[in-house]
């Protein structure tokens, strides 16, 4: 029989929670799991940077849990996010309101961006959320556009009000003597020879060999030595308090002298991919870890493809170092909480 479509009057009452509505099998569920426990370890973090009088405001855990929900499902902006989260009742449960609870301004991202969404708490949001790794790793960077134009990038000598961006076509630029008058940390940069020299910063993980996990992620400005000695930073935090030897794998790119030796104080053996005239000998690439690593090298591009494709990283809408390495720190986090749930589903 025929239903009727009738448009009856709305009922005033729900008889349906909103834990009901989210399938048992949800995707999620997991993941909201797994984030209210890193949450909840933050607690005395988010603590220190509330007063102790005055109005309510909302939960710190809220915000975080809406913004991964952005990272998640390639929201564009926060004015959609909050459209979505005033109607989406999945993302209402995700976030933890009810059905009626009214939803905030889209205003209030930025206006925490200097309190609650910076470079530090992105950190610690991001140790809480990896689990412990093995001990042998892949070292990558990958190139960030920036929310910057290239008419944007005028000589620094010019006065504001010129407009000698406009063509600069045939005119030799630098980052020497020009500077983006929108984003004046981004950097002119190419990865490759042949590519096109856009304004950008560098994002730099490490990566955990057995399952795909961000170690360590941290964002630099875009310039030749930029991936060596971000790779030295996140190798140097990484091998304080461990005891035994690890390995890293990595391109060409790294196979320098200075480099490599550098690695090798900080106990860590480089399984770099040699390259002629380079720091990597028989002494290295003859042993099967070797071999290994370089086999390996490919689980580092997984999290940039995810992070640029369904994440927010293939052009950042923020300006500023500050702002845009909080923001791939906390993709990389949100791209672990994906990951976790599935590989303890596959070892249950």
């Amino acid at each position: 029989m025929r239903g009727d479509d009738q448009q009856l009057q709305t009922g005033m009452f729900s008889y349906v929670a909103l834990e009901d509505r989210i399938p048992v099998d949800h995707p999620l569920r997991g993941v909201r799991k797994l984030v209210d426990a890193v949450l909840a370890g933050m607690s005395k973090d988010f603590d220190g940077l509330y007063a102790q009088v005055g109005r309510p405001s909302i939960p710190p855990e809220r915000l975080l849990r809406a913004l991964l929900l952005q990272v998640f499902y390639s929201v564009r902006s926060e004015r959609l996010l909050m459209e979505q989260l005033n109607y989406n009742l999945l993302f209402r449960w995700f976030v933890g309101l009810e059905i009626d609870e009214e939803v905030w301004n889209h205003a209030v991202f930025s206006k925490n961006r200097d309190r609650l969404l910076n470079q530090e708490l992105a950190q610690k949001f991001f140790i809480h959320v990896k689990e412990q790794a093995t001990g042998h790793f892949t070292v990558d960077g990958t190139l960030i556009e920036a929310w910057a134009g290239q008419k944007s990038f005028r000589r620094k000598d010019e006065d504001d009000g010129s407009k000698g961006g406009g063509d600069f076509h045939g005119k030799p630029r630098s980052n020497q003597t020009h500077a983006s008058s929108t984003d004046p940390e981004a950097r002119l940069y190419k990865k490759s020879a042949g590519q096109e020299a856009k304004l950008s910063y560098l994002g730099h993980t490490l990566v955990e060999n057995r399952n795909g996990l961000i170690a360590a992620a941290m964002t630099t400005q875009a310039d030749g030595r930029a991936e060596r000695d971000a790779a030295l930073l996140m190798l140097h935090e990484l091998t304080r308090g461990r005891s035994g030897r690890i390995t890293t794998g990595a391109d060409k790119a790294y196979d320098t002298r200075d480099f490599v030796s550098t690695v090798r104080e900080l106990g860590v053996t480089p399984h770099v991919a040699r390259r002629q005239n380079g720091a990597i000998d028989e002494r290295t690439s003859r042993h099967p870890g070797y071999a290994i690593s370089l086999s390996k090298r490919w689980l580092v591009e997984k999290p940039f493809g995810w992070l640029k494709q369904i994440g927010p990283l293939k052009k950042v809408k923020l300006r500023g170092l500050a702002k845009v390495d909080w923001l791939f720190v906390f993709s990389c986090a949100a791209f672990n909480l994906l990951r976790i749930p599935k590989l303890r589903a596959q070892s249950a």
